[in-house]
């Protein structure tokens, strides 16, 4: 009967795996610069990074500074599609946005059949800030996981 028990442990240990989750990020940069004169791409990391290695601790009674310099942070494998960008000379192109989304729809369905699952997305935009101020960027990630 300890056998069984032994067994039936062990058995039970192989079935069960651990899954351990893993995340990638997507970012699309859609330009709202006027006049088309911006640059809207979508990037996709290909290089990980650990996020400890550019980390420091601050408390009151330690300081500890992380050595790393920004340009070590910096991934320089990174894959690069490019977008339209939302204006043109004459105004918004409702054409750009759909080529945009065809773009990014390929980009999505990609990574699902690479076994990814799309798992949140979150955007936002940094407009005209003011009279003068025509920089603008519409900023999306797509965070998926398997």
């Amino acid at each position: 009967m300890r056998k069984f028990f032994i067994t039936a442990i062990v058995a039970i240990t192989a079935t069960v795996s651990v899954n351990a989750q893993e995340y990638k990020v997507i970012t699309s940069v859609e330009s709202i610069v006027p006049s088309g004169l911006g640059r809207s791409r979508i990037i996709s990391a290909n290089e990980d990074k650990d996020y400890q290695e550019y980390t420091s601790v601050q408390t009151e009674e330690d300081n500890t500074r992380n050595k790393s310099s920004r340009k070590d942070i910096r991934v320089k494998n990174f894959e690069e599609t490019k977008l339209l960008n939302f204006f043109n000379v004459g105004g918004i192109r409702f054409q750009n946005i759909a080529a945009n989304d065809a773009l990014i729809t390929s980009k999505i369905n990609t990574m699902i059949e690479e076994g990814w699952e799309l798992a949140f997305v979150t955007s936002a935009v940094e407009s005209a800030g003011g009279k003068g101020d025509a920089n603008g960027i519409f900023i999306t990630r797509y965070i998926f996981k398997r």
